[in-house]
This record gives C-alpha cells, structure tokens and sequence, in this order.
C-alpha cells in the first residue's frame, strides 16, 4: 500500500498543473498570407552569420503599424552562406505590438525565409508551409504557421529581395491552446513517457512527407529535447507529447541541399523508411484511419497553398499517393508500416 502510495506521489509531481485553454494569439489565428516589410542591415547580418549579433529594425505590419524589433539569424544548415543566400531569421519584438496589430501578443518568432535567390525556390518555402498546414490539419498539437510575402530593406531604402515566408507559433502558445505545458528538458525521454497517440501520430506524418531527420525522444548532446521536434504536456507516463518542426529535409520538400542521414542508408530524402516505434503500433492503426479519412482535406490543402504553381502541387499530391497505397487497407498498413517499426 504504501509503494503504491508513493508512485501516485510521484507521478503527481511529475504531471505539470492543469492549463486552461486559450484561443490562438491574431498572427495564427488565420491563414490569409500577409504583405510585410522589415527594414535592417541585412547587408551586415549575412556577412557575419557566425555571429549571435541582433540588430535593430522596423516591420511593418499590414495595417501599417511600425514595429520596433531585433533581427538575428538563426538556424545551422541554411544559416551556412555556402548554401542558403538568405537566412532564417528570430524576431524579438522590442515593445508589445499594440492591440491593432496582428502582431498583438507577440514576442519572439522564427521566421523561415527563403534560401536562393533563384525565384524558382520558392516552391521549397512554400512546400515547407504546406508540410505545417498538413500536420495542422491532422492535430490541433501543432505548430501555427501564418505564411507572408515580405520586402527586406536596408536602413536606406533599397529592397534586398521580396519573397514568400512563413512566421512559427511560439511553443508556450502552442502549449496554451492545448491546455497544457512546454516541457524543457536535456535527457532523453523514457518511450513511456510518450504518448502513444501523439507520437503515432507524429512517426506516420513524418513517413508521410519522408522526413528523417527528427527524433522525438532527445536532442544535439547538451541541447534540449527534441531533434526537430518540441514536447508539450508533462513528463509523465503517456503524457509528453512531440510536435514536429523543420520539414526542408524531407521528400516532401527536397530542397537542393537535403540529404538523408547516412545511418539510415538511403539513396534519396525522396525515399521513405518508416521509423516510427513498435510500442506505438496499436495507435498507428488508429492515427492510420485518420489519416485516410482526412486524404481529401490534406491534398486540398496543398492545392490551396497561396503562390504555390500547379506543376508543383501536382507534384506533391504524386509524391503522397505510395504513402496513402501503404495505408490504404490495415492489411496493407501492417504489411508496409508496422512490420517495419523501430523497437
């Protein structure tokens, strides 16, 4: 009696306090692209990328409002010059946006930016949208993303480029809506501590667009958990819950400089190893039915991406269609995907 006593204490302390619901701050609240400007020293910020500096600038919103912010660059592979142009961006808003902006509430956000010049990549920017819009249209356990056409200026007015991007939810908004709390921690979480149907769902999305490089249990050594992915919820058995992030090196996307992690001996980001847990297999079967009911939404979801061209939706609808084959039947679910499960 007493042992059991004391594992309900424990389990009592590691459960985070209950969180009541919030709707969604203004900025993710819709999905209507936005038309932004930011004006800072690009110029300098590119060529010292190895640098943590943070300048000052100025977005303006859509209805007009100026808002004072620090830009600093971000990011490891597409912070690199030799492969990204352009960077991904952190943007600290340096007073509360008022009330009449969209901005309201805000005060840090990743933005994913182009990567080339060429304006054929925007596709990669707008395939990575979509990949954000598809797991949004699975799970409200999801990264908010609000895409955005937005002119980079200089202090003197010249435009560095104006292109698609794409704004992140902050993950203590991501963790209010759902009720519950960002967990924050540098071990790696025990598979029991996972939930079996976020994380289910979370290993079949990331078959689904051929994404490998996450890991839903640790992170880089010495950096939090997760590789590519955030937990929110609590630190107790079946209650994390991982919420995948940064989908450029999937298949789904193929951005030019993606490849496959050579552990996993693949030819190609564009080919799929499902990588998804066995402990999880009885909440695949579920999240798999799911997923099949939703094939109508999440294909049309891609097909109504803003700026993204027909040939390249068209390709994405192609490159989905094995994976919704795979899933077709829980016959064809088990051949396919469970038989290959990890553990």
């Amino acid at each position: 009696m007493m042992v059991r006593l004391a594992l309900c204490a424990a389990a009592a302390a590691l459960a985070a306090p209950a969180v009541a619901q919030v709707p969604a701050k203004p900025l993710f609240a819709s999905t209507a692209p936005l038309a932004l400007t930011i004006d800072a020293p690009f110029g300098g910020l590119l060529r010292n990328r190895g640098s943590e500096k943070q300048v000052d600038g100025i977005l303006t919103d859509e209805r007009g409002n100026r808002l004072p912010i620090r830009v600093g660059l971000r990011g490891l592979t597409r912070r690199t010059g030799d492969i990204c142009a352009f960077a991904p961006l952190m943007v600290r808003f340096a007073v509360p946006p008022p009330a009449t902006s969209t901005f309201a509430g805000q005060k840090k956000l990743k933005l994913v930016t182009h990567c080339r010049q060429a304006a054929d990549g925007d596709r990669f920017t707008l395939l990575e949208y979509a990949g954000y819009r598809l797991y949004a249209a699975l799970t409200p356990k999801s990264f908010g993303a609000r895409l955005a056409t937005i002119s980079y200026r200089e202090p003197n007015g010249r435009t560095v480029a104006t292109r698609p991007a794409f704004f992140i939810e902050d993950l203590d908004d991501v963790a209010a809506r759902n009720g519950v709390a960002e967990i924050r921690t540098k071990a790696r979480v025990p598979l029991a501590d996972i939930s079996p149907t976020d994380g289910a769902l979370y290993g079949l999305f990331q078959h689904m667009i051929a994404n490998h490089d996450w890991s839903m249990r640790a992170g880089p050594a010495g950096d939090n958990c997760c590789h590519n992915a955030k937990l929110i919820g609590s630190l107790a058995t079946g209650a994390a819950v991982p919420i995948p992030y940064d989908f450029d090196f999937s298949g789904f996307v193929s951005a030019p400089y993606a490849t496959p992690p050579e552990q996993l001996n693949l030819s190609s980001v564009r080919q799929r190893k499902y990588r998804g847990f066995c402990a999880h297999n009885p909440a695949v079967v579920a999240a798999a039915r799911a997923i099949r009911d939703k094939q109508p939404a999440l294909l049309a979801e891609i097909a109504a991406i803003p700026g993204l061209d027909r040939g390249a939706a068209a390709q994405a609808h192609a490159f989905l269609q094995p994976f919704f084959a795979e899933i077709a039947t829980d016959a064809s679910l088990q051949a396919n995907i469970l038989g290959r499960c990890v553990g």
